[in-house]
Formats: C-alpha cells, sequence, structure tokens
C-alpha cells in the first residue's frame, strides 16, 4: 500500500480490542499526516513510477524516519545538497522548502526540478519577499539550522534575523523600530511562539504581525488536541521522529499541559515496559509526517499491554487538499494523453 493511502485508510474511529479493563488509550485526532506532508510523500511516489527509479530528492522529503526508508525502497535517493545530483537529473525539493540560492544551484546543473514544498511554507517565503522589497526588518521565530528556517531566511538574508526564542530577543538589533515585522517557522509551539512575540513587543511596541497566521492549521490542530487530553494522561506517547519539529513540540505540549510522562518514538518498538508502572490512562498523537500504519503498530501493541479501550479525542476536522506540484501535474497530464491516443 501507498504511504499516503496507508495515511487515510483507517480514518477517524472510536473503537474497543479484545481484553477490554481500565486501562485505557485516549488517541488524538487530528493527528498525522497533513495535507502539506501528503502532497509532498505523493509527488515522489508519482514520480517514481512516472520517470522510473532512480529519483534524487533533496534533504528528506518529510522528516519521518518509516517515510525515508520506504521511499528508499522505491528507488528514491536522498541527498544533502544539489551538487550531489548528476548533472541534468531529476530531483524534488522537499516540503520544508529551499532558498532561491538552491533554485540557482540547481539551474546551474541542468537538473530538472520538482518542488515539493508545502504551500503553507511557501506563503511565508513571499511574505519575507513582500516585506523585504518594503525594507523591513524580519525577525523569523524558528530554529536556526531547521531546514525550513534556512530556505525562509534565504529569500531575503540582509533582512531576516532569526530569533530562536524568548531568550534571543535581547540580542535582537534593528535599524526602525517603526518598519519590523515578525514571521514564524510553520512548525513551532503556539504558545512558545507567543511568549517569544510578547517580548519582542514590550521592546519594539510598534512590532507588526503577519499578514495571517504562519504556524500551518496541522501544527496547531495537534497541539490543540494533544493539550486537551494531556490532562487526563498518565503516560503521553507522540510518534514522530526525532528531526520532526511538531512531533517533538508535540511531547513538551503534552507536559506543559498536564501529563504526568510523554515521550517521543519513531515505532512501537522503542516503547518501554518500565513506562506504564502505574499507568491507567495512555494519550496517543503522531506528528504530522507520521503515516497512520505507525500509530496503528503502537496501537496494537498498547492493546497487547492490556489498554483495549480505544476513546478518540477529536477537537477538529480536517479536509484540506493540495494539488500536486506544477511540474508533475504537467508531466502527469502528458503521459495521460500519449496514453488516450
Amino acid at each position: 500500500m501507498a504511504l499516503h493511502e496507508a495515511a487515510s485508510a483507517h480514518g477517524d474511529r472510536s473503537r474497543r480490542m479484545e481484553g477490554v479493563s481500565e486501562k485505557r488509550v485516549l488517541l488524538a485526532s487530528p493527528r498525522g499526516y497533513c495535507a502539506g506532508v501528503d502532497r509532498a510523500v505523493v509527488a515522489v511516489e508519482k514520480a517514481l513510477d512516472t520517470y522510473g527509479a532512480p529519483v534524487y530528492v533533496r534533504k528528506e522529503i518529510v522528516h519521518n524516519k518509516h517515510v525515508v526508508e520506504t521511499l528508499e525502497e522505491r528507488g528514491a535517493i536522498f541527498v544533502n545538497e544539489t551538487d550531489e545530483v548528476p548533472e541534468g537529473k531529476l530531483v524534488i525539493f522537499s516540503a520544508h522548502g529551499v532558498s532561491p540560492a538552491v533554485h540557482a544551484e540547481a539551474a546551474a546543473r541542468n537538473l530538472k526540478t520538482i518542488d515539493a514544498t508545502c504551500p503553507l511554507v511557501t506563503k511565508v517565503h513571499k511574505e519575507v519577499v513582500r516585506f523585504a522589497k518594503q525594507d523591513y526588518d524580519i525577525l523569523l521565530i524558528g530554529h536556526e539550522g531547521h531546514e525550513e528556517v534556512e530556505g525562509t531566511s534565504g529569500e531575503a538574508p540582509d533582512h531576516v534575523q532569526i530569533v530562536n526564542g524568548p531568550d534571543d530577543v535581547d540580542s535582537v538589533t534593528i535599524r526602525d523600530p517603526e518598519k519590523v515585522v515578525w514571521l514564524s517557522q510553520t512548525t513551532l509551539s503556539v504558545d512558545e511562539t507567543m511568549q517569544t512575540v510578547d517580548r519582542l513587543r514590550a521592546n519594539l511596541p510598534l512590532l507588526q504581525n503577519p499578514p495571517s497566521d504562519d504556524i500551518c492549521y496541522a501544527t496547531q490542530n495537534r497541539q490543540v488536541a494533544v493539550k486537551k487530553l494531556a490532562p487526563d494522561a498518565d503516560l503521553m506517547i507522540v510518534v514522530g521522529s526525532a528531526n520532526s519539529s511538531n512531533s517533538v513540540r508535540l511531547v513538551e505540549v503534552a507536559l506543559e499541559y498536564g501529563a504526568k510522562a510523554a515521550y517521543r518514538i519513531d515505532r512501537y518498538t522503542e516503547v518501554r515496559d518500565q513506562w506504564f508502572e502505574g499507568v491507567t490512562t495512555v494519550g496517543v498523537s503522531s506528528g504530522a509526517s507520521v503515516p497512520e500504519i505507525l500509530v496503528d503498530d503502537l496501537l496494537k501493541d498498547l492493546a497487547r499491554r492490556g489498554y483495549g479501550t480505544i476513546e478518540e479525542v477529536r477537537t477538529a476536522t480536517e479536509d484540506l487538499m493540495f494539488s500536486l506540484p506544477k511540474e508533475l501535474r504537467k508531466d502527469l497530464k502528458a503521459a495521460s494523453d500519449c496514453d488516450t491516443k
């Protein structure tokens, strides 16, 4: 089954498994794949189907080990930089986005490119370009070194300062206190971001807000669901990889909102017996780059441990979908037209 199919095959559910006891699982919803991740993963799958292996991908297409390993098995080759891609070959840019410099490097090597940047990340890129043209100082709240932040700041490096969090605020310097705006990485903790903004505004009363929310709907929805169930969770388990910013944030949110303990795992095999001592209620969620099959594997493991009652905690319904990258749509249409002749 394709990864994007696995992500949606099981849908929303409240289930009772065999061996029902007082032990229970609170299953956060929404969880797992967001529209941007689904689009990026499908782009690699369709590229492999259309062009054949190998297909090169700059950086991890999304931050999830299982997804990357599965695509590698199909013939995707993940590289760190465009100069690792043979000249003239196809390269896909990841969902996290790239800077104009990376596009220029690809063009210089005559690479065919498919840009799988999440449209919500592209929105922030466009905001940077817009404010830079107006000669604003742009305070980009995000984690320095994260691929998304590198790509976003690369749109106007002379105008962007990266603010890692509240502790960075006092080191911020600007030219004109009337021309400064804050933007953010899309996968941050909403609460921590606003703490940073509040501290910035204490120093910069005229600091402007983004034209619209930069933290993506999926990140916010997953955090809200975890906030709701965390007070009742003796143990919170978040499925997601260590380099997935939004997954790491979910663990932090769970602890902040009352979970007695919280851990992040890539796969159910990382679950430890000692976590369950005295635990009656287990909260479960997953980051926005996690296919549902990994959550299902965890739920089966929890059922074997006696946590057979599953109660879904739903705080939002998501139905957003993004079209495939335009470069890929064009070739898919051409292939379809040839098939019908």
